[in-house]
């Protein structure tokens, strides 16, 4: 087994574009031909759009566009520019007068970083899908939907850090699988492979991580205002042939993935999601893929943490004394 380049897993192009001032941007995995997806979502508030399409019992049996946002809810509009995109491409489900693009997306809460009413929308979503047809330029770090990613909120945004967009992935044999992932949590990053904390909430003075955990245990009463400007969001892509409905459960194990590396995580101010993508064919079996999906979610995690730079205040790992030392 040997590390690949997301972009290297065929028939998924993914295109992105983010407004740096405004602290927002989007990512659009698509597509052409179609393809099958699954979702699991175990956060408590997630924003999404058109997530029944990917019920095992609903008709569509493949979907055109997988879009990851900011915006919190406001965001969801940049599926109408992608879908505006993909049909005026020839792409879509044929309906006889034209070709209807189905497009599912989620969206993190980035409202307090940059602009609070600058949000993806109808051009963004357009271009997005645009430069994933015709170049696509996927980027870890603060870009696209990972533009105001930030982690460790429990405590407020004073001592929060700065995260973003992070992929890995892998290719055994002929199998190949990787995940993107839009790292916004609540909760406090750990390396899932030395338990090792990389990323979270920090001591007012910033010298060294809070503890997300402790400060939680320290009162049982009930919070009527968590601070609620969270959620992860992700996607596993593969070339294995999987149908929608085991689509589903390797979503659910990726979500073990994010289990290894964020705590806590899945909670009722969380909107955490993930998608699981497949345009190939390659025959595999599935508790393998589904166990390779968690490690590359972790591993994506951790990309997420190490790309991002310092912006709009908060501070990266990179730029952290005691994670530098």
């Amino acid at each position: 087994m040997h590390k690949i380049s997301i972009q290297e897993i065929g028939g998924i192009r993914i295109g992105q574009t983010e407004n740096a001032d405004a602290g927002t941007g989007c990512t659009v995995l698509l597509s052409p031909e179609g393809m099958r997806a699954g979702l699991d979502i175990r956060g408590g508030g997630p924003a999404s759009r058109e997530s029944g399409l990917l019920d095992p019992l609903a008709a569509a049996q493949t979907i055109h566009a997988v879009v990851l946002g900011g915006g919190s809810a406001f965001g969801l509009s940049a599926a109408g520019g992608v879908m505006d995109c993909l049909e005026q491409n020839g792409i879509g489900f044929p309906v006889g007068v034209t070709r209807v693009p189905l497009v599912v997306q989620s969206d993190i809460f980035d409202l307090t970083v940059g602009d609070a009413h600058i949000r993806p929308d109808h051009a963004m979503g357009y271009e997005a899908a645009r430069l994933a047809l015709e170049s696509p330029n996927y980027r870890d770090g603060n870009f696209g939907a990972g533009c105001g990613a930030t982690v460790g909120k429990f405590a407020g945004m004073e001592t929060c850090m700065k995260t973003g967009i992070g992929s890995y992935a892998v290719q055994l044999g002929e199998l190949q699988i990787g995940a993107v992932v839009v790292l916004n949590a609540l909760g406090d990053v750990f390396d899932w492979k030395t338990g090792q904390q990389i990323a979270g909430m920090l001591l007012p003075d910033h010298s060294g991580f809070g503890s997300t955990e402790t400060l939680m245990r320290g009162r049982i009463d009930i919070i009527e205002n968590k601070f609620t400007a969270n959620t992860t969001i992700g996607a596993v892509i593969t070339n294995a042939a999987y149908d929608k409905s085991q689509l589903c459960k390797i979503a659910g194990m990726a979500h073990d993935g994010f289990a290894r590396s964020i705590r806590p995580v899945h909670t009722s101010v969380d909107g955490d999601s993930i998608y699981a993508l497949s345009a190939g064919d390659v025959k595999a079996d599935i508790d393998l893929v589904g166990t390779l999906a968690a490690e590359v979610m972790s591993e994506a995690i951790i990309c997420a943490v190490r790309c991002a730079e310092s912006a709009y205040g908060y501070p990266a790992a990179c730029d952290i004394a005691f994670l530098k030392g």
